[in-house]
């Protein structure tokens, strides 16, 4: 199986001034297809020459597994932003995240400590834990939450790549821009499958 960089669902500038045309030429356009370019590479040959990226990621280590993780992570970040994201979700996500986290606002809060506070580069995700409980959880690097037997929902990237040309050192600020962006009707249909 070929992996290919995804097409987006909105143009490389659509995302300003959350996220800079700029941020998202480098971010998508290079580290992103990288990610692509190596895992191709590295699967020729292999067991996973033939698996689906979420096989690769549950079941694959070492640089595959990492080339793997960060297509499947940077995807899965990249198509749930939207230039008319922001606002607050609905239905039963809305009820499920009131229920775990006591509101929105509180959801938001701790998500984004935990985004502020992941020591070096990595991902914080909102997933459903394996007794469908919604949980938030930091991994670092390449990590991903699939690899726990936990359902990713949301996720957001902290790797310096993900920023640095637009808040350069201020991740908070970054974390800020992240909400303007966040497309929750992408967010619903992945807690409801």
């Amino acid at each position: 199986m070929i992996h290919e960089l995804p097409q987006l669902p909105y143009a490389l500038n659509e995302l300003e001034p959350s996220i800079s045309q700029r941020t998202l030429e480098f971010h998508y356009g290079k580290h992103h297809q990288a990610y692509v370019t190596n895992l191709n590479n590295l699967i020729k040959g292999t067991a996973f020459e033939k698996a689906s990226l979420d096989e690769i990621v549950r079941h694959s280590e070492g640089g595959i597994f990492n080339n793997g993780a960060q297509v499947y992570n940077h995807t899965f970040y990249f198509m749930a932003l939207s230039p008319n994201g922001g606002g607050e979700p609905k239905g039963k996500l809305a009820d499920a995240l009131t229920e775990t986290f006591g509101s929105l606002a509180a959801f938001k809060e701790e998500f984004s400590k935990a985004g502020a506070t992941l020591f070096g580069s990595g991902w914080v995700w909102l997933v459903a834990d394996s007794h469908n409980k919604l949980r938030i959880v930091k991994k670092n690097n390449a990590g991903n939450p699939l690899t726990d037997g936990m359902t990713p929902i949301l996720t957001m990237d902290v790797w310096e790549h993900a920023y640095y040309l637009d808040t350069q050192n201020a991740r908070p600020k970054y974390i800020e821009n992240f909400w303007n962006l966040v497309n929750w009707d992408v967010i619903e249909k992945r807690f409801e499958e």
